[in-house]
């Protein structure tokens, strides 16, 4: 099972024949689909137990099944389920397996035990086997033409494969097709659903199967959150309660999580369109968050009362909960009155007590224990939580409550959860000893046949937290590496999932990381490790870091193209066996840690050296420049390029200061003789300045007019080639208009034609779209008919802080999204076909977020493009044409990297003062505000 998103919401199991039971067994619609949240999430075998034996009732009161053919098969089959109920699930495994081996012939039989065969080895944590079983079952079924079955089948696979994050082939299997949250917007309104005729959905249909229909729209609708597609999801919940008009308490929860969800998105969108300055679209998103969360009230308040009105205790508590964490997501615009929470909270208290043994009373107890007024945080296990409503022994008395439990029901999962619980406990009250004791244990039960690798990682990194109370260093090393090999395993669906909510990565994923990095630096600085081990730990350090850019990326843009484009081999294999290729080639890479900022250096075939950011005018301990105080020195000093173009001559001085802190430190290391390019793989804030611009105040020189600067997010996601640059067909895409998007006006921008006249001048082979001939539909279309290595775009380029925020302006007041771009560009035919330069030179991004600088970064990669050229900030002149100009002149030279190319054109402005008059250059354009922004990305050869 792997973690999923901010609240770890999960499906549990679907029961859609339980109505039939309705009057044999007190259940009613108890089970049809179960949404979770938090740490709930980590459990999704609560009703397994009840679901088994439901089955087996169901299979032999309707004679669905064949009856055995020999007495001991029965007879395995009845103590498979004693054992089962026991929770002696080996047992109940073998026993089944070898039932299943005697009755080969008796496909109806083997259908029904490899259903349950399948519930079985989820409890156990063998998914795969769960997936082989259900696989089994939908074959049987088919063969005896029992297509309702198959069609049951379908979804409670498709569930499996949810629990699992991989909604998208939950989707597959539940409806044949996935609706792209792009195209959304066409289909809004519309309740019709399109589903192929072999899906769950239409199976259920067709067989006038009322409850499967239900199950299959209910697990469809949590899919479809799961990938952050709200809209479509709330469609589906809707669909599903046209379907049953009469309330359904799990479904009113499930709906009540998608509205929430879409709420969060809302609210990540008001605060995007607050920093691009777009306040009507702010006020918008900001009004549609309270309407979402609102609904989302109203339905956890409807599945309470129902719960309530069914006698439902397990299900009043989990709309309880929801509510309760509703409450504590929105207390700052109050959603949920103070009286409601508390109400909510005391009753939530009372229900506890009378609830069976489940693994909703353990949940239950611990969501209680942990509980804050106000957390937008994804886990309470990665801090320490403040203001906690519960008091010190209440919320101690719950915790051992939730481990008796978990004792008594013999669940690997929930012994896991509950001991880590008890555990964070006691390491928040600097009780190391309990906090390890209870830590162990919750390792060891979540280890045990991997019942519950999802939470292992949280555990692991625990241990480390509790070991480096005790100075226990090297122990505390190991245990955050394990907790980092283990989220590197599942990370991929943590971050590809319910992407538009970007808190689970900077909650859960960017600290564990940064501490696992932090640990080994300050190990190596106090010597604690021998000389012939520094250079491993190092090299581990780099990786650390560089799966932590990749991480970053794959969170940003919330897909698997990252990883497609992926070099599997570590860092310094790449440098080692490429040393030729990287030859005289420095790569500084940046981690920036709560309280300072470190440099690597890697240079082929060398050691790597490390140095934390210091200030040499310092003194002692205090030599060690602060990350806040580094990031106002990095805010002043773009701030200070932008303004720029208001001074006369340019004040270096903080570009010189930050050249000490930065460059100076490895000097002697990267001397101009043997180190011709540095290429920045920079973390956090510092990927919003243009490190060109640093100065030497020695040498009196900018940094660019030693050294060739590119930046890369990550040197295994960099395919360093040179290419044939000698005939090249160029597409020019420009926009010189006015033009207004989502309510924000883009300034005309009339250099464009001297920009473009440039490029003409250098390329006869080209294309141009100018204008109203510049939208989204012709720029797909000449992409479609003729390759062009190198695609210029002159024209507003926005980076938000969320991917829908990130677009091209084009003509007719329209905008080519990053979904846009990556389409046209990814469907071309061959990689021969491929764009090898995207060059964008009029681009804006959300000051002061790194992750609108992130976007910038990534989009060459994003869209499949080898290479970029692209500016940190907008720079309306003729500047930008001179710069362009000699920029194409040099790339034409085949002897002269990227890289190369854009320094020289750079060192050109910055000579203005010194060239002749008839060469034409502007001498203003010295000043770093004309050449500083314009840097190159990815491929710099």
């Amino acid at each position: 099972m792997k973690i999923k998103n901010k609240y770890f919401q999960i499906l549990l199991s679907v029961l859609w024949w339980f109505q039939m039971l309705l009057k044999v067994v007190n259940l009613g619609k108890r089970i049809t689909y179960v949404s979770t949240q938090q740490h709930q999430k980590l459990n999704r075998d609560q009703f397994f137990k009840v679901l088994f034996l439901i089955t087996f009732l169901i299979c032999f009161l309707f004679e669905q099944v064949v009856t055995a053919q020999t007495p001991n098969v029965t007879a395995l089959v009845e103590q498979g389920i004693k054992d089962y109920n026991a929770g002696n699930f080996f047992h109940a495994i073998k026993n089944w397996q070898e039932a299943l081996n005697q009755d080969k012939n008796n496909p109806s039989g083997a259908a029904v035990i490899n259903e349950n065969l399948a519930r079985a080895y989820q409890q156990v944590g063998q998914n795969k086997e769960a997936i082989e079983s259900l696989s089994a079952a939908i074959r049987d079924y088919g063969a005896v033409e029992n297509i309702q079955q198959v069609g049951r089948m379908q979804s409670e696979l498709a569930q499996v494969y949810s629990n699992l994050g991989q909604p998208r082939k939950a989707i597959a299997l539940l409806c044949g097709k996935l609706v792209d949250k792009s195209k959304i917007s066409e289909t809004q309104g519309s309740q019709k659903i399109e589903c192929t005729p072999d899906s769950a959905e239409q199976i259920a249909t067709k067989h006038n199967d009322k409850r499967g229909k239900i199950a299959a729209l209910g697990i469809l609708g949590e899919a479809y959150r799961l990938i952050g597609n709200y809209d479509q999801a709330i469609k589906y919940l809707h669909a599903a309660q046209q379907v049953s008009p009469e309330s359904d308490f799990l479904l009113l929860n499930s709906l009540g999580n998608a509205y929430r969800s879409r709420a969060q998105l809302h609210e990540l969108q008001a605060n995007s369109a607050k920093q691009a300055g777009i306040f009507s679209k702010e006020k918008e998103f900001t009004n549609k968050s309270t309407a979402d969360y609102n609904q989302a009230r109203e339905y956890f308040h409807n599945s309470i009362k129902l719960a309530q009105s069914q006698e439902q205790p397990l299900a009043e508590m989990r709309g309880l909960l929801n509510l309760i964490q509703l409450g504590s997501q929105t207390n700052q615009t109050k959603v949920i009155t103070d009286e409601t929470f508390n109400n909510a909270h005391e009753d939530a208290l009372k229900v506890l007590v009378d609830l069976p043994d489940s693994a909703t009373k353990v949940y239950g107890s611990i969501d209680i224990a942990y509980l804050q007024r106000h957390s937008q945080r994804t886990s309470p296990f990665t801090h320490c939580p403040t203001q906690m409503l519960s008091s010190d022994n209440e919320a101690l008395n719950l915790l051992k409550s939730s481990v008796l439990t978990s004792n008594n029901l013999q669940d690997n999962r929930l012994q896991s959860y509950a001991n880590g619980a008890l555990g964070h406990f006691w390491e928040c009250r600097q009780d190391s000893k309990q906090a390890l004791k209870y830590t162990q244990s919750a390792i060891i039960a979540a280890d045990k046949n991997l019942s519950a690798k999802d939470s292992l990682y949280l555990w692991e990194w625990q241990a480390g937290r509790i070991l480096e109370q005790q100075n226990r260093k090297e122990e505390a090393i190991a245990s955050y590496q394990r907790a980092f090999e283990i989220l590197e395993d599942i990370r991929q669906d943590i971050l590809t999932t319910e992407r538009d909510v970007q808190f689970d990565f900077r909650d859960v994923v960017r600290p564990l990381y940064r501490t696992l990095a932090r640990s080994r630096l300050e190990l190596l600085e106090v010597g604690a490790i021998a000389d012939k081990q520094r250079a491993k730990e190092l090299s581990q350090v780099v990786e650390t870091i560089d799966a932590l850019k990749l991480a970053e990326l794959q969170n940003y843009f919330g897909n698997d193209c990252i990883l497609s484009a992926l070099n599997p081999q570590p860092v310094g294999e790449l440098l080692e066996n490429n040393s030729a290729t990287f030859k005289n080639t420095g790569f500084l890479s940046s981690i920036i840690l709560d309280h300072k900022t470190g440099i690597l250096l890697q240079l082929p075939n060398q050691t790597t050296k490390f140095k934390w950011i210091e200030d040499p005018n310092q003194e002692g301990t205090s030599k060690i420049v602060s990350s806040d105080r580094l990031q106002k020195k990095i805010a002043e000093f773009r701030t200070g390029l932008i303004k720029g173009e208001e001074e006369v001559n340019y004040d270096t001085t903080i570009a010189a200061e930050l050249y000490d802190w930065i460059i100076r430190p490895f000097a002697e290391d990267i001397k101009p003789e043997t180190v011709k390019t540095l290429v920045f793989i920079q973390d956090g804030f510092l990927r919003s300045v243009p490190m060109a611009a640093l100065y030497d105040r020695q040498q009196k020189k900018y940094l660019v007019e030693t050294y060739a600067v590119a930046t890369t997010p990550s040197l295994r996601i960099t395919t360093p080639k040179i290419r044939d640059r000698s005939t090249q067909k160029v597409l020019i895409l420009g926009l010189i208009q006015k033009a207004t998007i989502d309510g924000k006006v883009f300034d005309a921008l009339f250099s464009v034609p001297e920009e473009v006249s440039a490029v003409k001048s250098l390329f006869t082979d080209y294309t141009d779209l100018m204008d109203d001939n510049f939208v989204p539909e012709s720029f797909k279309q000449k992409l479609e008919k003729t390759t062009y290595p190198i695609v210029h775009i002159a024209s507003h380029a926005q980076f938000g802080i969320i991917p829908e925020d990130t677009f091209i302006v084009t003509g007719r007041n329209q905008k080519l999204t990053i979904s846009q771009l990556e389409n046209s560009l990814r469907n071309l035919n061959s990689e021969l076909d491929s764009v090898e330069l995207l060059v964008l030179t009029a681009c804006e991004t959300a000051v002061g977020d790194d992750r609108s600088t992130l976007g910038l970064a990534g989009v060459a990669l994003q869209v499949g493009v080898k290479s970029a050229i692209a500016s940190l900030w907008s720079v309306t002149d003729a500047s930008t044409a001179e710069l362009v100009k000699a920029f194409y002149t040099n790339y034409r030279n085949a002897g002269m990297s990227i890289a190369e190319a854009l320094q020289k054109a750079q060192i050109r402005m910055i000579n203005a003062k010194k060239l002749p008059s008839s060469q034409g250059i502007n001498i203003k354009y010295d000043n770093p505000v004309y050449w500083a922004p314009m840097i190159a990305i990815g491929n710099w050869l």
